[in-house]
């Protein structure tokens, strides 16, 4: 086994994200394994994934990217043979538990698809592996690629980078916005409607934050769009970090604060059901970075608190600071049962953050605290 290859390609892949924690160091090296990403699955649980590019050769001149093509470095890739022994060789003894496989684009992107969909082609039909597949769709790939490898993994990507056409050109000249990514983008969702037996996952997208003059304002629109017409529930927003060796190497990175409140900006419009327009910005299309965008949104819209929470709504209670969905339905199904909340502990059973719902409910008609702002 080439631990330097392991390595090299290992590394060339760290920055795409699987989920939406930091892509941190400490990821990379609970297991002493090049290529092993720790991830969180659905259940919190930890979960080990191989994370490797099958080739970090690459005609593409992405500013940001540490495998530009005007970058002078060591080049590597793996066959498809190689590659699924190396997997096997991680999955059998247990470091890794699943495959994350992403590519650089050495010329002609259907070839280098071609390789990616043979390793889940090896793995499925003849080495019997059923587990967690994650392949992504390169910018320019074939509808006829992108629908045989829909029928071979789990979860798709393609990494949209920007939320506009406009900020994507300030990061590439060789890839379309419009044609390389969201046509591919529409594609599998077109797919995934028609056949859907197809990666049961889903396909999901990356959106870096802080490369380029895009607005909060711009990459919430886009987050909507994703949700509404692409049904993507969770974007990822990876924060612009410079790397050494790339155009953007002085390039300075977002506020820490920037990615945690687009996070919870986003989870309010897809998650919440807030509306759009409703986001809080500064002058410059920015969310307050100071200030949680639920709750400031509660603090300048004093008119629809304080809610009762023995007789509010589904819609109603998750406008409330420290009540997210699931504390909302819990709430409603003990209502049902014909429990009546009357103390701030009796809330906080229901997984209620009482600091922050307190000054925003009424239990049993019973105000619990005054809006002083």
């Amino acid at each position: 086994m080439n631990l330097e290859k392991l390595r090299i390609l290992g590394d060339g892949s760290r920055y795409d994200l699987c989920n939406y924690v930091s892509l941190n160091q400490e990821n990379f090296t609970k297991v002493k394994q090049p290529g092993i990403y720790h991830t969180k699955s659905s259940c919190g649980s930890s979960v080990p994934l191989f994370k490797t590019l099958m080739s970090n050769h690459c005609t593409s001149d992405c500013l940001y990217c540490v495998n530009n093509c005007q970058n002078k470095f060591q080049r590597d890739e793996y066959t498809p043979q190689e590659l699924v022994l190396v997997f096997l060789h991680y999955y059998e003894n247990h470091y890794a538990e699943g495959l994350f496989l992403s590519s650089g684009i050495p010329g002609d992107p259907d070839q280098a698809m071609d390789n990616l969909v043979e390793v889940a082609r090896l793995l499925r039909k003849e080495h019997e592996y059923q587990g967690y597949i994650h392949l992504k769709i390169l910018p320019g790939a074939s509808y006829d690629h992108i629908k045989r490898a829909m029928g071979l993994a789990d979860r798709i990507s393609v990494n949209l980078e920007s939320a506009t056409a406009t900020g994507f050109s300030e990061l590439t000249t060789t890839k379309d916005y419009q044609k390389d990514v969201l046509r591919r983008m529409k594609w599998i969702n077109r797919l995934k409607n028609r056949y859907p037996q197809l990666v049961p996952a889903g396909q999901s997208t990356q959106l870096m934050v802080g490369a380029n003059q895009e607005s909060d304002a711009d990459i919430l629109k886009r987050v909507d769009w994703l949700k509404k017409n692409l049904n993507i529930k969770l974007s990822y927003l990876s924060p612009f970090t410079p790397l050494d060796n790339t155009p953007l190497y002085n390039h300075s990175q977002p506020d820490p604060k920037r990615v945690p409140r687009l996070y919870q900006a986003q989870f309010l419009i897809n998650s919440y059901g807030f509306p759009l327009e409703e986001m809080v910005l500064d002058d410059s299309e920015h969310l307050i970075l100071d200030s949680d965008p639920k709750q400031l949104w509660a603090q300048l819209h004093p008119e629809h608190f304080p809610v009762e929470v023995n007789e509010s709504s589904f819609n109603d209670l998750i406008k409330v600071p420290g009540i997210g969905p699931k504390s909302a339905r819990k709430i409603i199904a003990a209502r049902r049962a014909g429990h009546v909340f009357t103390t701030l502990e009796d809330l906080k059973g229901k997984g209620v953050w009482i600091k922050r719902a307190e000054p925003f409910i009424k239990l049993n008609r019973v105000y619990q605290s005054t809006l002083n702002f």
